[in-house]
């Protein structure tokens, strides 16, 4: 059964390079354009193996996503990979205090990026 990675994004074509990255790897994808929309899906009783998430997201962005999650029961412990534009060291710690797993910094190649996944996910 494969792995289903919720992608968060507001960019169509970053989501569609993802959708095709992660799907040529086994995953199944699903995607929100923002994290309103994610954190709606969440709130359904979707359970995703990873979430992937931009930070700059009109909306709702990434680091309010990531707290938001964290405060659901069952999501808590759902690994949270940002993948930004962001480098900023500031920014990065934000993230970590937010709960963010990961930092990843655009552009990463597809074979990094599922690296850093098999890295975080139990049993991937």
């Amino acid at each position: 059964m494969a792995l289903t990675v919720l992608v968060v994004d507001d960019s169509v074509t970053m989501v569609l390079s993802l959708k095709t990255t992660l799907a040529m790897n086994g995953y199944q994808v699903e995607t929100a354009g923002n994290g309103r929309e994610a954190l709606d899906k969440l709130k359904t009783g979707f359970k995703p193996a990873l979430i992937l998430t931009d930070i700059n997201m009109p909306v709702m962005g990434g680091m309010d996503l990531i707290r938001n999650v964290r405060a659901l029961p069952g999501l808590k412990f759902v690994p949270i990979l940002t993948l930004t534009t962001e480098s900023d060291a500031a920014k990065r710690s934000e993230g970590k205090i937010a709960g963010a797993t990961g930092w990843l910094v655009k552009p990463v190649s597809g074979n990094d990026l599922v690296a850093v996944m098999k890295k975080v996910l139990p049993g991937a």
